[in-house]
């Protein structure tokens, strides 16, 4: 496993950087042994700092690690961020191995891959308008998973929304972090509004 520390307005030492080569080494081989490289920044705001650490799995099963904690002192700050990684990892192994997968028709579904679509970045409103400012388009897949497969994808890839087609309806579906830290799962009923 590659891993790369950099410092935005801090100063990375010896000691700073042997602590988070071990921490990651250890803390990660204990749960995946197929991480490719790990990108750890801090950086220093004020007077907190920030951790951010994004992981690489490999391009053949596109689960990316992702993290990133704040504290007023640099050691508690990475371990933070380091025990959200942790966690991720957890949880998804936990998935892996469950023994009670998908059944034949959610396998099936899912077997019938992703749909393309694209995913746009819009100016917040500072007056009333029709339409919005597109300030950036991408492509992006929509895809089938079970509502397991998207909160672990959600939290391995640290994102606040994910929406999905849900392997057991084929209904577009929607599950979002919540303010209070539970997630929700939005499942549409069948009926035309």
């Amino acid at each position: 496993m590659k891993i790369m520390i950099s410092g935005k307005h801090v100063d990375i030492g010896e000691s700073l950087s042997a602590h988070i080569e071990h921490r990651l080494e250890e803390g990660i081989n204990k749960y995946l042994d197929r991480v490719t490289s790990v990108n750890v920044v801090v950086t220093k705001e004020a007077h907190m700092f920030r951790v951010d650490i994004n992981g690489n799995t490999g391009t053949a099963s596109g689960v990316i690690i992702k993290s990133s904690a704040n504290a007023g002192d640099v050691y508690a700050c990475f371990d933070a961020a380091a025990e959200k990684i942790e966690k991720q990892l957890r949880r998804y192994k936990r998935r892996l191995t469950n023994h009670h997968k998908q059944s034949p028709v959610g396998a099936a579904a899912s077997a019938m891959g992703t749909l393309g679509a694209k995913k746009y970045v819009l100016k917040p409103e500072e007056e009333a308008s029709d339409a919005p400012v597109v300030i950036a388009e991408k492509a992006t897949a929509i895809e089938r998973l079970s509502v397991s497969e998207a909160v672990m994808k959600m939290d391995l890839a640290d994102l606040p929304a994910l929406m999905f087609f849900n392997s057991a309806n084929g209904r577009i579906n929607v599950v979002y972090r919540r303010t209070d830290g539970n997630i929700s799962w939005v499942d549409p009923e069948d009926k035309a509004a």
